[in-house]
């Protein structure tokens, strides 16, 4: 049989077997005697079981309950097919219990891989909003740069990821939540702090950089407006995280490029001065992203909801 005509097969079965609800009336006959008493039983009006079962005897094609004054007892088929309803009922009910399992589980614990701009600096308060949400939910997070977020998501090491590259990775489906961008910072001592005109983009490209590693959101970003440049200098130093990258531009070690996000503290404090760049862009957007064509569900679904509002309200 070929795929279309198993397709078609199951149609087919879906349209010859009952619904559960006529089902479940023809069971509540059989218990109380009564096609009545099963209507109440039931909640509906007793001219809606009457349509219900004359439905089921139609699509059964026998008929299942004879009716008098006294009350309605089962055919001889009728009581055959109540046998195969228990059945089916019964097969219904474990599906059900199975299904709020299985959601039980799911909304109990939230997986989240985060780049690490956003979660250091943004999804601590998220987390805190969702807790009063789901108080009961065990949330795990794994921060990394975006590349490694993306490969988390993909391979279902995660629920939801978060993310601060140019493009959607490949496989996923993304949301924007957020808007950020990088700035050229420097320690006060620095001779680009007293700058009084905009650093040209080129001087920045030739100049040897506090970089974040390839794969990162942050790299990508700045990789893809110097471009036009020949791309940044060979990295003074090149490291992992973005703390890491911050204490050593604050210590002096030099320029470094970051998420206005990461160094708002230490611009207001003065450790790092902001030096503007004349003709480049480094804006981009924060994007929750998940495995293309399987919206999130349960705790991830409220988790978005909440950064999709948090977003708007910015």
């Amino acid at each position: 049989m070929t795929g279309s005509d198993d397709s078609a097969g199951r149609g087919a079965l879906a349209r010859r077997v009952p619904e559960l609800g006529a089902m479940e009336l023809l069971v509540a006959v059989a218990r109380l005697g009564s096609l009545g008493r099963a209507a109440r039983e039931l909640g509906i009006s007793q001219p809606a079981a009457s349509a219900r079962m004359r439905a089921l005897e139609r699509q059964v094609g026998v008929g299942l309950v004879t009716r008098s004054s006294g009350g309605s007892r089962l055919t001889e088929q009728g009581a055959v097919v109540t046998e195969w309803a228990r059945r089916v009922l019964e097969a219904a009910e474990d599906f059900d219990a199975g299904a709020r399992a299985l959601r039980g589980r799911r909304d109990s614990r939230l997986r989240v891989a985060a780049s690490l701009t956003v979660a250091e600096y943004l999804l601590p308060g998220w987390l805190t909003a969702l807790h009063v949400r789901h108080p009961g939910t065990a949330v795990s997070l794994a921060a990394g740069n975006s590349v490694a977020v993306a490969r988390q998501v993909t391979a279902g090491d995660a629920d939801l990821g978060f993310v601060e590259g140019l493009d959607v990775p490949s496989g996923l489906d993304a949301a924007v939540v957020g808007h950020d961008r990088l700035l050229v910072v420097v320690a006060p001592g620095h001779r680009w702090a007293a700058r009084r005109r905009p650093l040209p983009a080129a001087e920045l490209a030739a100049t040897p950089l506090l970089l974040r590693e390839e794969g990162s959101g942050t790299r990508q970003v700045l990789d893809a407006a110097l471009a036009g440049h020949g791309g940044p200098a060979a990295a003074l130093l090149e490291l992992a995280s973005t703390t890491a990258v911050k204490s050593a531009a604050v210590g002096g070690a030099g320029p470094a490029v970051l998420s206005e996000l990461a160094v708002a503290d230490e611009l207001a404090a003065h450790r790092l001065a902001a030096v503007p760049v004349a003709g480049l862009d480094l804006r981009r957007a924060l994007r929750a992203v998940w495995p293309a064509g399987h919206r999130p569900a349960g705790p991830a679904r409220d988790l978005l909801s909440l950064t999709r509002k948090a977003a708007l309200r910015r």
